[in-house]
């Protein structure tokens, strides 16, 4: 098994998935990469082929935007989002694609881009890339399997780190309570000792502060925008108005100004529900609208980590600063990477209990080691989280990541901030199911799981409510 880093599970992308939009755009991106450089001026023609759940909901989830983008040779982390809209409709306008940003080709997305509703035997989210050099076909299949992971076909895991490159290798949740119990230190001890391995203090502080001012700025734009999410559900955003009603006729001028007003404002019971709701809505919201968020693990879940860390912030902790962000991070990362290893983070393999139901547990043991948890009891966080998320559905209405996607991001960071609370309450001694039982569990249940609620619009909600009166 190849190792995962925490910048491997906390990643900065670009709505509305990590699967359909980010996924693939890495995947073309790749297959760039992977072309010999002399041959990219003598393309001819490229053709992308999306297969199963990628074709199903690609639509809706951007993903035909998304592999245009890729070929384009941008950068999901670094492309102005107001960009997306424009270099889009050049594509379509003109019929022509720059390929890898350098080699203009040829290119009409309602020929060049066919969706194949049958899917590929390894996973749900197949997608073939072909480009032609002469007469000659150069193709690649790759998977995307996940929170933006992509695997070409023939790899036996997604490319990484060597496992071995760590001094504390985990593959199952029993290792990191050993390694904890061994060495008197925290989960996320064990964790920074692993990033340490790869990378310097510096490159490890800076990458989690930006990963923290991608989630900030997704909430804080979030709330401060209006109107209606594109796709054609017309779906009002809704943590505007509900931020309105909670902070009154106040403006901020940026997300830190911001987030400190928030912690200067006396807050009840209903209304921290609310601030959370607003929380995760906002990034949810963003995310739809194709703007930039971070998958935790994925972009349909990204809502829930962030949403739980602001109410760590601005309800329990107010001086609470970037030491307890880095904490609360590598440990939500580690969670996440144990549901990777021992089951998936694929809505298109496992239903939204693999997303929703994963980020719970991440944000529930990453809060309640920042509230004095022992290790045993932050595993017991996330065992509970996941425990009663245990064979939710995916099916988005029209292949939107947005009904019932956004709201289930309020329901995984409310769960979460109580499964923290049970757990801190909870004796090890006395628990009857383990993070281990439960992520085995997760994977049996998705296995077991009919594919129309895997991501694919084919049952559930996407086919009992009619959209076009929503």
């Amino acid at each position: 098994m190849a190792g995962i880093s925490v910048f491997d599970m906390l990643k900065v992308g670009v709505g509305p998935s990590s699967s359909h939009t980010l996924g693939p755009w890495k995947a073309c991106q790749r297959f760039l990469d992977e072309l010999n450089p002399s041959l990219l001026q003598s393309v001819k023609k490229v053709k992308i082929v999306l297969y199963g759940s990628l074709s199903l909901t690609g639509k809706g989830h951007a993903t035909d935007k998304a592999v245009m983008l890729g070929l384009s040779g941008t950068d999901p982390v670094t492309l102005p989002i107001h960009a997306i809209t424009k270099l889009i409709s050049k594509i379509k306008e003109e019929k022509q694609l720059i390929l890898g940003g350098k080699h203009p080709i040829p290119f009409d997305p309602l020929i060049d881009i066919v969706f194949e509703k049958e899917s590929l035997d390894y996973h749900a989210n197949g997608l073939r890339v072909m480009a032609w050099v002469g007469n000659e076909e150069i193709s690649a299949t790759y998977y995307s399997i996940g929170g933006g992971f992509v695997q070409k076909e023939g790899e036996t895991v997604a490319p990484g780190l060597d496992a071995g490159i760590f001094p504390f290798p985990i593959e199952r949740a029993n290792q990191i309570l050993a390694y904890c119990n061994k060495e008197g230190k925290k989960i996320s001890d064990i964790v920074l000792m692993n990033e340490l391995a790869i990378r310097r203090p510096k490159d490890l502080g800076d990458g989690l502060e930006k990963i923290w001012q991608v989630m900030l700025e997704s909430m804080y734009k979030g709330c401060h925008s209006e109107g209606y999410l594109p796709g054609g559900l017309e779906v009002k955003r809704r943590a505007f108005d509900l931020h309105e009603r909670l902070m009154p006729q106040k403006t901020y001028v940026d997300a830190p100004t911001w987030l400190g007003a928030i912690r200067n404002t006396s807050v009840q019971f209903r209304e921290v529900l609310k601030w959370v709701s607003s929380f995760a809505l906002a990034v949810n919201e963003e995310n739809a609208a194709m703007g930039r968020v971070v998958t935790a693990p994925t972009n349909g879940s990204a809502g829930v980590v962030p949403a739980v860390l602001m109410y760590y912030l601005t309800i329990e902790n107010h001086q609470a600063g970037m030491e307890q962000i880095r904490e609360y991070l590598m440990v939500a990362s580690e969670i996440g990477s144990l549901f990777k290893k021992g089951a998936t983070i694929s809505a298109a393999m496992g239903g939204c209990q693999a997303e929703i139901g994963v980020s719970s547990a991440m944000a529930a043991a990453g809060l309640c080691e920042l509230m004095g948890g022992t290790p045993g009891q932050v595993l017991i966080a996330a065992e509970i989280a996941m425990e009663h998320h245990l064979g939710l559905t995916c099916d988005p209405i029209r292949g939107l990541v947005q009904v019932p996607c956004i709201e289930r991001n309020t329901m995984g960071a409310i769960k979460a901030i109580s499964a923290a609370e049970l757990a801190l309450e909870t004796d090890e001694k006395h628990t009857k199911v383990s993070l281990d039982n439960v992520i085995q569990t997760m994977w049996e249940t998705a296995k077991d799981m009919n594919g129309k609620y895997k991501e694919t619009s084919t049952g559930g909600l996407a086919l009992t409510v009619n959209w076009v009166d929503c």
